[in-house]
């Protein structure tokens, strides 16, 4: 499952940054890129909750609580930021959030909870 979670949310930020590139072009293709990065939303909030429930009998539930908030977060600071764009708003403080929180996802799934890059001690 951890592979599907990771595929989603690479999908959906090459989608982000896409759709992103086609609104400020004034290009009806990112309308429907938009759409399908709701979709893509959906797939990683199924995986993601799949290896919530996983981590759930382990000693890590603090951090895959915090991940899980964090990750909810970032979704939602994506779709701010394209639905802002649209209607011609500013998104510097959603660009700032999802820094935050997208460092934030990384530094717990890939650094601190299992099955990420760093060795467990």
């Amino acid at each position: 499952m951890v592979h599907l979670h990771i595929t989603a949310w690479v999908l959906a930020l090459i989608l982000f940054f896409v759709a992103r590139m086609f609104y400020k072009k004034g290009n009806k293709a990112g309308k429907i890129l938009h759409m399908i990065l709701r979709l893509d939303y959906l797939l990683i909030l199924y995986s993601g909750g799949s290896l919530f429930t996983e981590y759930l009998g382990t000693s890590f539930i603090p951090e895959v609580i915090v991940k899980s908030l964090a990750g909810i977060w970032v979704i939602a600071s994506l779709e701010m930021i394209l639905v802002k764009m649209t209607k011609d708003k500013p998104t510097k403080s959603f660009w700032i959030q999802l820094a935050i929180s997208l460092v934030l996802v990384l530094v717990l799934g890939f650094g601190r909870l299992p099955g990420g890059l760093l060795p467990m001690s």
